[in-house]
């Protein structure tokens, strides 16, 4: 009987060795192409605006070519199998298209932000939750902030668009701030929540007639993030992938070195890489 009950402990203890050492476990966040993400976090799989038209789908938003202007990197089914949540900061095109709609089980678990409710509705999105301040999901605190798509006239034309943070015991903390150019609210989130990684969509995105004034963060504004960062590193993220951005990996890197940034501090991943996150 001792001798059943050692094995029986032997047994419990590498499970649970395994358990804490098992790297599915860490939590990571993989892009998958420009702001769609994938995020594993407490053990859960969730799926941030997705965007999965094959490459030429969508009309041109600069008149240079149709979007989104590259494949994704992985199948589809691979994106959305085993998802527990999504998350969309708000529906253009580039955050929730239609084939995002038509793949996407209509009673998988949705948070989106209450300017959105019709469309969701419209969708037959079943689980769509309008979120107004924040929520416990599954041990994790989500928090959705206001953002600003924009200054001026823009903003009017854009309507809109949300942030998330999500926050769990033993986890670090992430900001996902979404489409927004940087404002004084952005930092007050900053140092408010603290977060250890804040992804920055900084693709420098402009719409026609208005190219003076960016309707995300460009090179600069993704610097001024860094400077009042704190200790959290920065994901950027929106690049490379839509025709009226103008910022991309390559420009953002090389005014990052001129910044004396480097790669521990700014983080670029190209689509499908996955960057494992750590306290």
């Amino acid at each position: 009987m001792k001798k059943v009950i050692l094995g029986l402990a032997i047994v419990l203890s590498a499970t649970s060795s395994f358990a804490q050492t098992n790297p599915d476990s860490q939590p990571s966040v993989q892009l998958v192409r420009n702001a769609t993400l994938i995020i594993n976090y407490m053990g859960k799989k969730i799926l941030v605006d997705p965007m999965l038209s094959p490459k030429g789908a969508i009309e041109s938003w600069a008149g240079i070519q149709k979007n989104p202007t590259v494949d994704l990197k992985m199948p589809i089914n691979d994106v959305v199998n085993g998802v527990d949540l999504v998350l969309v900061t708000h529906t253009h095109e580039d955050h929730f298209d239609k084939a995002a709609s038509r793949t996407l089980d209509k009673s998988i678990a949705l948070i989106n932000q209450p300017a959105d409710k019709p469309f969701f509705e419209k969708e037959g999105f079943v689980n769509a939750n309008a979120l107004q301040g924040s929520k416990l999901w599954n041990g994790i605190n989500i928090i959705r902030l206001e953002a600003e798509h924009g200054s001026g006239e823009v903003l009017k034309l854009m309507g809109n668009t949300s942030g998330f943070v999500l926050k769990a015991k033993d986890q670090p903390t992430l900001y996902i701030i979404g489409d927004a150019i940087w404002t004084d609210e952005i930092k007050k989130n900053i140092k408010e929540f603290k977060p250890d990684y804040i992804i920055v969509n900084s693709g420098g995105a402009l719409i026609k007639g208005y190219e003076n004034a960016p309707i995300i963060m460009d090179e600069e504004q993704t610097m001024a993030v860094i400077a009042e960062s704190g200790k959290a590193k920065i994901i950027a993220v929106h690049m490379d992938a839509l025709d009226h951005c103008r910022t991309t990996r390559k420009s953002l890197r090389q005014k990052a070195a001129e910044s004396n940034i480097g790669t521990d501090k700014l983080i670029i991943p190209q689509d499908g890489e996955t960057i494992k996150l750590s306290l």
